[in-house]
Order: structure tokens, then sequence, then C-alpha cells
């Protein structure tokens, strides 16, 4: 039985990992690699979503001096889930959902306190991009305080394809950006609605900003020019939990 944030390497070993259905986070592979066994591997991704870097060998060697044959597998630690799937559950059992969407983030700590204010808001999913963004390895975990054990994380290939889709079923779409129209708390997050936040040294792409029904800011007063971004969406999350009304006999003190 694998254990969670076990590395699997080896090529056969990688392709057995996929044909069982394995969650698989991300794989490295050289980038040289040729072999008729290799070409099996391609073939089998071709079917995934999974994301593959290829990498110079020197890197998988630093990861590992067994015999990895140039491809090396990191298994998730948590089963990722479709927002295709989700909604119409969430819409199901009455709810109205609130969504957060982390666009290019990378960083691990970040990606963990943002999963850890969420469980506590009570977000109904996060949702990352299938490349450039983090992995929910153990040091997001660590840094979640758990939260990554219960908070569904919905990973998917096209963030275009998925903002679409949460338009299509009525969801708001909000930006934060140092390029908002106006103050965070004039927006409505009463409805179903998804929150975005970007990197923050290159924020929301254009070509998402551009399907956002709303760009918004949060108003800096001091001589830095900007938020952490887990700081940030801290005080998104909680404003849209202030709009929809706090339910008093639900909540407890948060520990720190």
């Amino acid at each position: 039985m694998l254990e969670k944030n076990e590395m699997i390497f080896g090529v056969r070993a990688v392709i057995e990992a996929i044909q069982a259905g394995k969650e698989i986070d991300k794989i490295l592979v050289k980038k040289d690699i040729q072999s008729e066994l290799s070409k099996e591997l391609f073939a089998c991704l071709k079917e995934t979503f999974i994301p593959v870097q290829r990498v110079p060998v020197e890197r998988i060697n630093r990861i590992t001096r067994k015999n990895h044959q140039g491809v090396v597998a990191f298994i998730s630690s948590v089963t990722y889930q479709k927002t295709e799937d989700l909604v119409p559950f969430l819409f199901e059992e009455g709810k109205t959902p609130l969504f957060v969407m982390l666009d290019g983030i990378t960083d691990v700590r970040n990606f963990g306190a943002i999963a850890r204010t969420c469980e506590c808001a009570g977000v109904d999913a996060i949702i990352i991009p299938a490349k450039n963004s983090v992995s929910v390895n153990a040091d997001a975990m660590k840094t979640s305080a758990g939260a990554l054990h219960t908070l569904p994380v919905c990973r998917e290939q096209s963030l275009t394809h998925t903002i679409k889709y949460l338009k299509d079923c009525g969801f708001k779409i909000v930006a934060a950006t140092e390029k908002g129209d106006y103050d965070y708390t004039k927006a409505n997050y009463k409805d179903p609605v998804c929150i975005i936040m970007g990197a923050e040294d290159t924020g929301v792409p254009y070509e998402h900003l551009s399907l956002c029904d709303e760009w918004i800011k949060i108003p800096l007063m001091g001589r830095i020019e900007s938020l952490n971004v887990s700081v940030a969406a801290g005080i998104l999350i909680y404003e849209a939990v202030k709009q929809r009304g706090f339910a008093e006999e639900n909540t407890t003190v948060p520990t720190f």
C-alpha cells in the first residue's frame, strides 16, 4: 500500500500506477528519454491530465539514487475533484457555493494558509490549475493544519473553461486585482461566487480577468504596495462570510 507523498520511480512502475488510477500529482521525466517503454508511458499519459515536466537527469538524481530510469512520479496527498462534478452536488444540497480559485500561485505555504482559512470559513472548494500551480504535498498539508484533509480541491486542465462553466451555472466571478474598479466591500458575495486570487508578482492573467464579472481591490494605506496573497484571500473570504451572515450557533472561536 502506498503511503501519502510517496514517490514512484521507474517507467514500468509509473505506467502501472497510472493504469491503476493512482492520484498522481506530477511526473518528472528526463529530457532525452528514448525507449520503447517511455513511448508506452507517453501514450498512457495522453489519456490523463497529469502534469509532466521534462527535466535534466541531474534533478531526478537529486531526488533519488535508485534505478529511476529517468522517470519519477509523485503521489498526491489528496484525491482531486472536478468542478463539474462538485457544482451540481452542491446545488442539489441547497447550498449557495463559495469557491476560491488560485490562479498561478506556486508557494506551498501560501496555499496551505489559504486552504486553512477556506476550511474555517466554510468555503466549498479550492480550484487550482493542473500546470503552473502548487501541489498538495506534505508541506501544504502541514501548513493547512489539516484543512486539506477535508476541503475539496479541484484541479482543472483549463481555468478558462472552468470560469466559463461556472458562469453558465450562475456563478459570479470576482477577481482580486490592483486594477480593481472599486473596494472589495462593494462587491456582492451573497449569490454563488468564485473569488480568483492571482500570484503576488503577476496577478490574475488578463485572459482570465476578461472573463470576470467584477474586478475588486483591497485599499492599501501604507508604503508597501501589496499584501501577502494568503492575507488578501482571508480578507475577501471573510467579507463574503460577513455578507452571507454569520451562523452564530455553528461558529467556534478559531485557535492559532
